[in-house]
């Protein structure tokens, strides 16, 4: 396992809720893979993506963290874990701006060492509420081609989700494919499944243009989506949960199960 180059993921999620109703959805997305390293060269390379700049697709730094630069703020992060950051690649799989807008319900952090091996993933997860936390769990040792990390949930997402809920999560990193399977259980039962399941392409403009032909006003449709699948989910007659507090800290620090 190491870190690939920049790419384009084009993929299908699915959920799929088991209690206590079953409800499920499929939609078409793409994400980008992006190393922070090396945004002003991927914009050089594309004339439809640009960084902090209005393009077709554009990826802006002030999405993700305002302040002092995003590998200030997650090497940051990772030495409040107990990490030991050594100026390995930081990629962040997301999705980019679509014509200036954008939400990403989950953004994928993968922190690297200088060596190639995973030092860790930050789980940046987002609600419709306007507010964002952070999951940083360090990777297991040695690393494997699938990482499995485990996670207690903290902060509120879903107005339709109970808040003592634990997630287990299930990672192929970004290769010639990638693959992010999420369980989230209550009491050892499963509530709900979801997936992200892509394969690569290169960041070219043909490919570019092909993701935007095929999904127009994409990250625009994610939201609606997501409001149209909570009207569905509630004339099943599953009640709303009332709004937990933010947590206090933006980041919740995991430690790694033993291997």
């Amino acid at each position: 396992m190491k870190p690939a180059a920049p790419g384009l993921y084009s993929g299908v999620v699915t959920h799929v809720r088991h209690r206590p109703k079953r409800h499920r959805l499929r939609y078409r997305i793409f994400m980008m893979l992006i190393d922070i390293d090396q945004l002003a060269n991927t914009s050089r390379q594309s004339r439809l993506f640009s960084h902090n700049r209005l393009n077709w697709l554009s990826f802006y730094d002030k999405d993700h963290h305002r302040g002092s630069g995003l590998r200030n703020w997650i090497e940051g992060h990772m030495l409040k874990a107990g990490l030991s950051p050594d100026g390995g690649p930081v990629q962040l799989l997301c999705m980019p701006r679509v014509l200036g807008f954008v939400f990403n319900p989950l953004s994928i952090w993968f922190c690297w060492r200088k060596d190639g091996t995973l030092a860790a993933i930050l789980y940046e997860v987002r609600n419709t509420f306007g507010q964002k936390h952070g999951y940083l769990i360090p990777a297991p040792v040695p690393n494997s081609a699938v990482v499995q990390q485990d996670c207690d949930k903290g902060f509120f997402v879903s107005p339709f989700m109970d808040m003592d809920l634990h997630y287990h999560f299930r990672v192929l990193p970004p290769a010639a494919a990638t693959v992010l399977d999420i369980r989230v259980s209550q009491d050892g039962q499963p509530m709900l499944d979801a997936r992200f399941a892509a394969q690569r392409q290169e960041l070219t403009n043909s490919h570019l243009a092909r993701a935007l032909i095929s999904h127009p006003l994409m990250t625009l449709m994610v939201v609606a989506g997501i409001h149209w699948e909570a009207l569905k989910i509630f004339a099943k007659g599953i009640g709303l949960r009332p709004r937990a507090p933010l947590p206090v800290d933006e980041v919740s620090y995991i430690k790694a199960l033993p291997s």
